[in-house]
């Protein structure tokens, strides 16, 4: 256990590195095993949750070899042996469910306790089985531990999802990649960590079609072979730091960007008053003394509305960080939280450091700034709420004391580090 000690009051600024992406490099970690041979990951950040997932792929006896100074993890799958999983590892990440697919479509069979991960609502499995149910997969989800078994293969066939979660759609396209025939899903998500698989499974010898929309046509193949994937930058962890950079009135320049990342995120920045450029290498630049932070009214003076949703709208993953910015921002919006029902719950904590919100629901809250923030001692409930309570701590007045600092540590690379080498005080006590 540890936790975070912050001094506010400081503007971050200088020049920030992203590691690649988390939702990338969890289900890329887990497609390595649907080759016939070696497959290297390079830019993989250096965080808990690849860790875990590492340690997942070694306990089925393939061979991992891991440099995080390099960024690299090489993934040798021909020792694969272990189909029946350890329930501690799972229990770590959400992501241990996506070696059903893989281990199904390689092994036949694969016994799967039950995943772990942020507790932010209900996170639905139901979507995973009935697509590998179809694809010729056996299994009985009502009894613990999940128990897969494929006794007369994979086969293709036409899937429509009944949500377009990222983690089905990924389990079920590494999974229809060596079934027999032809694979058609529906309502596929298409974020871009799930391009960034699908990509990689292209280079591993997989026919796709149909990639970065929401239909993807899969032909199957005998066999992948071993590749080199790049992991890409992760855009979720550089907006939060653009954010913090916002909120504290720094400026920040990022070297690698992907443009159709960030063309997608800049609306709900720039309803807050956040403006950017980029050049044509994919550095960005932000720079406070060229914004004002003020929230930006629909027509005829109504109040804007801030909501996520699957991919092109504004990632779930971000809203944490945007309603502590909003904070800064002077104005009234409105934020929907769409996709799980306990987003929101941190917001007690900021009402508690003197942020001015009304919580209308379990997804909705309307925040008034500019509020002035002022120190407190706070827990981190989950990932993407600690690195919000960071943001938040960092602009407050006085000291911010923040427990269960480790949960961030999950998703964000050597924070305090990172934000110290920015100019923000932060120190790190373990318990």
């Amino acid at each position: 256990m540890s936790k975070f000690l912050i001094k506010g009051g400081s503007p971050l600024s200088g020049r920030h590195v992203t590691p690649g992406n988390k939702n990338a490099a969890l289900p890329m970690i887990a497609a390595t095993l649907l080759a016939d041979s070696p497959v290297t990951l390079t830019n993989l950040p250096a965080i808990n949750d690849v860790r875990a997932m590492l340690e997942l792929v070694a306990a089925t006896g393939a061979h991992v070899s891991v440099d995080f100074s390099a960024r690299t993890a090489t993934v040798d799958p021909r020792t694969l042996k272990q189909t029946e999983l350890p329930a501690e590892l799972c229990s770590r990440v959400r992501t241990s469910i996506l070696l059903a697919g893989p281990l199904a479509a390689r092994m036949g069979s694969v016994t799967l306790p039950p995943p772990g991960g942020d507790v932010i609502g209900r996170r639905r499995l139901d979507t995973h089985f009935d697509g590998l149910r179809k694809l010729g997969v056996v299994l009985d989800s009502e009894k613990l531990p999940f128990k897969f078994s494929v006794p007369f293969g994979l086969h293709g066939t036409r899937i429509l999802l009944d949500e377009a979660s990222v983690t089905a759609t990924e389990n079920l396209l590494m999974a229809a990649v060596l079934a027999k025939g032809r694979t058609v899903i529906f309502n596929v998500a298409c974020e871009p960590h799930v391009q960034n698989l699908c990509q990689m499974l292209v280079a591993m010898g997989a026919n796709i079609d149909g990639i970065g929309t929401n239909k993807l046509i899969v032909d199957g193949v005998e066999s992948l072979h071993g590749t080199t994937a790049r992991i890409a930058p992760d855009y979720i962890e550089s907006a939060s730091y653009i954010a913090a950079a916002a909120a504290t009135g720094g400026s920040l320049v990022i070297d690698e960007t992907v443009e159709e990342d960030f063309e997608v995120l800049e609306k709900p920045f720039s309803r807050l008053g956040v403006h950017w450029t980029r050049d044509a290498s994919g550095r960005l630049t932000f720079d406070s003394r060229s914004c004002e932070l003020r929230v930006a009214n629909d027509m005829f003076g109504a109040i804007p509305k801030i909501e996520d949703g699957i991919w092109p709208s504004t990632p779930s993953d971000l809203m944490s960080v945007l309603i502590v910015l909003a904070t800064q921002a002077e104005g009234l919006v409105l934020f929907f939280e769409k996709l799980f029902e306990s987003r929101m719950v941190f917001v007690d904590n900021l009402i508690g450091m003197g942020a001015q919100i009304v919580q209308c629901d379990p997804h909705r809250v309307v925040v008034k700034g500019v509020s002035r923030l002022r120190g407190t001692h706070i827990t981190s409930p989950d990932i993407r709420a600690g690195m919000a309570l960071i943001v938040a701590g960092l602009c407050a007045e006085g000291e911010t004391t923040i427990s269960n600092a480790q949960s961030i540590d999950r998703g964000y690379e050597a924070i305090e580090d990172s934000l110290t080498a920015l100019g923000a005080q932060i120190t790190r006590v373990e318990a």
